[in-house]
């Protein structure tokens, strides 16, 4: 066998390893996320609770903490405190399974809510919260919610 044979044979066999192992982990993280969004879907209809974490009532913390838990990722109780874990996501980069953090003020006010990203195309972007008038609901980043966002941030490496 001459060498010039036996070092492209190496190269294509390495490359066609890399690319299994590529795709082999893009195939966990997609299921990752489809199932932080399942669990998150599974809440809906679930009242609002200020600090609740189970279905019989649960704040908007509550709801991002127990969906990534079902993965292993344990965030902060708090939805200003698990905004500061993760990786920082523009618009232009958000996906599914990402977390979105709003700031409200009112009356001298402020809060912090979250969501999760549950549907990124250009103009329809949909996410899943715990809504303090509704419960627990899935609905579209309109511009309401798109003037209060804060940050995006994603955990799901």
């Amino acid at each position: 066998m001459n060498s010039t044979f036996l070092k492209t044979f190496l190269i294509i066999s390495f490359s066609l390893l890399m690319v299994g192992n590529i795709s082999a982990q893009n195939r966990k993280k997609t299921k990752k996320i489809d199932r932080v969004i399942a669990e998150g879907r599974r809440y809906i209809g679930t009242p609002y609770r200020y600090g609740g974490m189970s279905k019989s009532g649960i704040d908007c913390s509550g709801l991002i903490y127990n969906c990534y838990k079902t993965i292993d990722v344990t965030l902060p109780r708090t939805a200003k405190d698990q905004s500061k874990i993760g990786s920082s996501k523009t618009w232009d980069s958000i996906r599914p399974g990402d977390i979105v953090y709003f700031k409200f003020k009112q009356k001298g006010e402020k809060w912090y809510h979250a969501g999760m990203i549950t549907h990124a195309e250009k103009d329809d972007i949909r996410f899943v919260h715990a809504s303090t008038r509704s419960g627990v609901i899935e609905c579209l980043l309109d511009s309401y919610y798109m003037n209060n966002v804060k940050k995006f941030r994603r955990v799901i490496k």
